[in-house]
């Protein structure tokens, strides 16, 4: 017969497993129900290491106080988004115009059948359907979900509202109170240590602010490219849509494609030969952003391949989507830098050990 083995598991043993389940599932918890918030910390993060250098270049030019520097840097930054946004506000206010005062037109087509929106209307008999409908469902406003759309739009507009003030606090505040942090956390790890993560830390720094850096100045590069292309062709609106592909650029892999197909699609509707213009530059500019700038920007600043880079994203963007997509690289570039610092670690440790042991 085998031998019986009784094991015997203690009942504090087993609280304590059951402590550390009930709060692993109340931290994921807390962290699904702050998900949002969660989010605009990140995005806050982002904006501060981008912020930083200025505010050390202020800093060293003869603002010495971070207040002060902080305060500036902030302060141009909006400036700087409000020029932007006036490049698109007047934008979208002549279209929402434009398409008022065509509308009566519209509908009279519809109702008659002429142009492309009657003929459509009276091969799916839309009119008819619409009417019954109406007349099934107890109104318009069933119909078309007035009430409810309008609470979700209000409800979208205050929440991005909510978010750009909030995101802007905290980037104010991480900038002003960042390095002081820094220090409180260096100073409550063991003095031998100290020195090692503060290294650590420094390269993080340097591995997400690079990125952020590098990603900024690629946009910036795409949009004016883009804006000067769309300029030579007379494509109405160059500088709004030149924006709009800086501002998708910042996507990593699907943001420059999007943009492509938005600008090429109203190139195409001003002219065909500016449309054909406009979609050649985005292909060639493509392949030199991926392959020339990009592996350029990433090697100096994050230091990873772009295998690396292409799997961080495409996992990145699978997890949390286009946020995922955005903090994939500096993640990447973080778990680089620690990786590094282990082994460098381990191969110190191996080499001191002989010397430890003598002949």
């Amino acid at each position: 017969m085998p031998e019986e083995r009784v094991v015997t598991v203690r009942p504090r043993t087993i609280l304590a497993v059951i402590g550390i389940v009930l709060a692993v599932a109340a931290l994921l918890a807390v962290v699904w129900i702050s998900r949002q918030v969660l989010t605009w910390i990140l995005v806050a993060v982002f904006l501060a290491l981008a912020l930083n250098p200025a505010v050390d270049f202020l800093q060293r030019r003869g603002l010495q106080r971070r207040g002060a520097a902080t305060a500036v840097t902030v302060l141009l930054t909006i400036g700087a988004i409000v020029l932007l946004g006036s490049l698109f506000i007047p934008t979208l206010y002549n279209e929402a115009r434009g398409f008022g005062e065509a509308l009566p037109g519209y509908v009279d087509d519809v109702t008659h059948g002429r142009g492309e929106l009657g003929r459509l209307a009276e091969r799916y008999q839309l009119e008819q359907r619409v009417r019954d409908a109406i007349n099934e469902g107890g109104g318009a406003g069933r119909l078309l979900g007035f009430s409810g759309t309008a609470i979700a739009v209000t409800k979208g507009v205050l929440t991005f509202v909510v978010a750009v003030v909030t995101i802007a606090f905290l980037t104010f505040f991480m900038l002003l109170e960042g390095p002081r942090w820094m220090e409180r956390f260096y100073g409550l790890l063991p003095a031998r240590s100290r020195g090692k993560w503060q290294k650590i830390g420094h390269d993080i720094y340097l591995t997400v602010g690079g990125y952020v850096t590098g990603n900024l100045l690629i946009s910036v590069v795409a949009g004016i490219s883009s804006t000067l292309v769309l300029l030579i062709m007379g494509v109405p609106y160059a500088v709004a849509l030149g924006v709009l592909v800086a501002i998708l650029d910042l996507i990593p892999l699907a943001g420059a494609t999007l943009a492509a197909i938005i600008v090429s699609a109203v190139a195409f509707i001003h002219s065909i030969p500016a449309g054909i213009v406009v979609l050649i530059f985005f292909i060639v500019y493509q392949q030199i952003e991926n392959h020339l700038l990009q592996p350029l920007v990433y090697s100096r600043t994050v230091q990873l391949s772009p295998l690396a880079i292409l799997i961080a994203v495409l996992i990145g963007a699978k997890i949390a989507g286009i946020l995922g997509a955005l903090a994939a690289i500096p993640v990447a570039g973080t778990i680089q830098v620690l990786l590094l610092a282990w082994l460098a670690e381990r191969r110190a440790d191996e080499t001191a050990a002989p010397a430890r042991a003598g002949p």
